[in-house]
């Protein structure tokens, strides 16, 4: 009985904790994005959390898209989709919370970006 009771309040425990890092992971995030050819692309995403699903815009100069498809695979990994002119671009990232950024790769047509997204003020 005691071993089910701890089991129960250990896992009750983890998922308080995933929401916890989810809840940070909400807000706005900055950060450059570097290509191949030399280039710099300022990137803002606003994310907000809710029940394990992530949404929001990500935004360039060029304007703001909605983000698609969100998951919070745990309190820290994460996934979404931004579609620019008919084409997906997947994104997958992790959130440092005690460096309070985000490493997010992404997939621009087979060619894999990397960039630190900092929150934003």
């Amino acid at each position: 009985m005691k071993k089910r009771i701890f089991t129960t309040a250990a896992l009750v425990c983890c998922i308080v904790a995933a929401f916890a890092f989810a809840a940070d992971l909400a807000g706005k995030w900055t950060g450059t994005l570097k290509t191949p050819d030399g280039n710099e692309i300022p990137l803002t995403y606003v994310l907000k959390t809710d029940s394990g699903k992530l949404t929001g815009t990500a935004a360039t100069p060029d304007g703001e898209i909605a983000i698609t498809d969100g998951k919070l695979a745990n309190g820290t990994d994460f996934s979404f989709n931004v579609s620019v002119n008919g084409a997906d671009y997947k994104h997958s990232g992790k959130f440092y919370p005690a460096a309070d950024s985000i490493g997010l790769d992404i997939d621009a047509g087979g060619m894999k970006l990397h960039t630190t997204l900092l929150r934003g003020k």
